[in-house]
């Protein structure tokens, strides 16, 4: 069985308080949030502002992805929110292990983030200090994205390296997230599925959660 976190950027922002509300009835395991700093990736999401207003509305654990330069300079802020998961960009930290550190510090768990062109192998050093792995199937920064189907290789090399170091390292994946690319990424190996457009975009969403939770 499939973790699920909708993530809030394929929301409708006029109606935040319905859709929050939908995901808190539903079966939906967490709230991914996706700030976007429009520098580390062309895009602008929101920021503490919304990010408090969620935090207050959502009876989900949130799971706070931070596509932007520095991200260590919010860890105080994020933790204040009540996040579950602080999950932090490879590509964005110099000391990556020293800000895996300050995050548990703050008392939340720690993920790392990969670009789609970068190899699982830069984690091999660190897989074990942290919670999960976030693989990116899609280019960062929109919504709405075409998967990209090397993914599911990317997946499988991480599994193993997971397996080998004997780690409970968690694989998430956001990008393209859908009824045919989900089951596939599953038998892959990952652990927790990030879907947006999928999932506020469907007639039905939570019926769509029930699904991608019973994979």
């Amino acid at each position: 069985m499939a973790l699920v976190s909708p993530s809030l950027l394929a929301a409708d922002f006029l109606h935040l308080d319905r859709d929050i509300n939908m995901i808190n009835h539903s079966e939906a395991d967490w709230l991914h949030l996706d700030v976007m700093d429009g520098s580390f990736v062309p895009n602008i999401s929101f920021g503490f502002p919304v990010l408090e207003a969620v935090a207050k509305a959502c009876t989900k654990p949130l799971d706070v992805h931070y596509m932007i330069e520095h991200p260590e300079r919010y860890i105080a802020q994020t933790a204040k929110l009540g996040a579950m998961m602080m999950n932090v960009h490879y590509e964005a930290c110099v000391h990556l292990h020293r800000t895996i550190q300050e995050i548990h510090q703050a008392g939340m768990k720690a993920g790392v983030t990969l670009n789609p062109s970068t190899p699982v192998s830069v984690l091999e050093d660190i897989i074990g200090d942290v919670e999960m792995v976030l693989l990116m199937s899609v280019n960062p920064g929109f919504g709405g994205q075409k998967f990209i189907e090397n993914t599911i290789d990317k997946v499988k090399r991480l599994r193993q390296m997971i397996n080998e170091k004997g780690c409970k390292t968690l694989i998430e994946v956001d990008g393209g997230v859908q009824g045919e690319t989900a089951p596939r990424l599953v038998e892959a190996g990952v652990d927790v599925l990030v879907s947006g457009s999928y999932v506020f975009g469907a007639k039905d969403p939570e019926g769509v959660i029930r699904s991608l939770r019973a994979l």
